[in-house]
């Protein structure tokens, strides 16, 4: 094993309310991907998702809890991040997701269906919320669906737009970050089929597509993206479970490949990995197989900086297992696993 210094870094959130030790520092052997835990830390509760800032020395991390809450840290050390400030409270319930846009720090509410921006101080915490967009609607599926649920927030390519993706009302929100500065407004909303609870979403390397996809069907809708004017238009679904599949199958993650090539997505339920390949221009998808994804509950999935590894967070498992990817099918092949209860994301440094 390379020592930490030599070696990536990964760091790993997991719901502290289940189990979890929080954020995991983790090291990735370049040669073979596996992981040593170098630390811990539970500074904040339910780190369920992170991101990393530009330059690699500040985490982000929302507290997935009913007074949601945002915190940043140092993780420039060897060891455990160290927190930067105060977590802030995001004006929102369990926050799902978030992302930096503008300045900004942007999170997805999922219990109040609201969007959240905050700016970022000069020691990289955030500070008190400028703009909380609430989102309007609801779904037929009355279990899941009675009200708004923002389950994603993210940038196009060309770092423009702010895309929010909402499980509650079947469809993806394209903002701007508008005028007075810190506030968000919605430019177009896309609505997808109705029932199918969009959970995330990912870009096509070129910018030219994107790929939702829903929780509540186990299914991607294949869109595409016209930057330029902000709009995103759905043409066609593929399943991401074999016809005929028995097993209750809640999608979590959906990633693409560097080159384009592939899309993989993570399946709860069915605790496996669909493999999809996608055509020259991006604009079909068509499914080819799934794979176990190495334990239970996969309810995150990441491709390593140099895209030849998938690295599934096991959440009821309590692991996170890695993949080698076959280049010329895209087929994961399963080569290690660490132990993290209550694994919820990876993020790579």
């Amino acid at each position: 094993m390379s020592s930490s210094n030599e070696a990536g870094r990964a760091f790993i959130g997991s719901f502290t309310s289940a189990g979890g030790r929080g954020i995991v520092a983790a090291a990735v052997d370049r040669e073979t991907g596996a992981l040593t835990v170098l630390g811990a830390t539970d500074a904040v509760a339910d780190p369920s998702f992170l991101v990393l800032a530009p330059g690699g020395t500040v985490l982000y991390a929302v507290s997935e809890t009913e007074d949601g809450a945002a915190a940043a840290f140092d993780v420039t050390g060897d060891g455990a991040p160290l927190p930067v400030g105060a977590p802030v409270a995001v004006g929102g319930a369990a926050p799902t997701h978030l992302t930096l846009a503008g300045g900004h720090l942007v999170t997805a509410n999922y219990g109040s269906g609201s969007v959240t921006v905050l700016p970022v101080g000069a020691d990289g915490a955030p500070e008190e919320a400028t703009g909380v967009l609430h989102h309007r609607g609801s779904g037929p599926r009355q279990d899941r669906q009675g009200g708004p649920h923002a389950h994603q927030v993210l940038p196009d390519p060309t770092g423009r737009w702010v895309l929010s993706v909402d499980l509650g009302t079947d469809s993806v929100r394209v903002c701007e970050l508008a005028a007075p500065p810190g506030t968000l407004r919605v430019h177009t909303e896309t609505a997808l089929r109705p029932g199918t609870g969009p959970r995330h979403l990912a870009f096509h390397p070129d910018g030219s597509h994107a790929y939702v996809l829903g929780e509540l069907e186990p299914a991607v809708t294949v869109c595409r993206w016209d930057a330029e004017s902000g709009v995103l238009v759905p043409l066609g679904e593929t399943p991401v479970v074999e016809p005929g599949a028995d097993v209750a199958t809640y999608p979590s993650e959906v990633v693409v490949a560097h080159d384009g090539r592939f899309l993989w997505a993570a399946n709860r339920g069915h605790d496996s990995i669909a493999v999809l390949a996608l055509d020259p221009s991006g604009a079909k998808a068509e499914f080819v197989t799934t794979v176990g994804c190495g334990g239970h509950w996969p309810r995150d999935l990441a491709l390593d900086p140099s895209g030849s590894r998938l690295y599934a967070a096991n959440e009821r498992s309590g692991d996170v297992t890695w993949f080698d990817i076959d280049q010329e099918t895209g087929i994961p092949r399963r080569a290690g696993s660490v132990e993290v209860p209550a694994a919820s994301c990876v993020v790579f440094g």
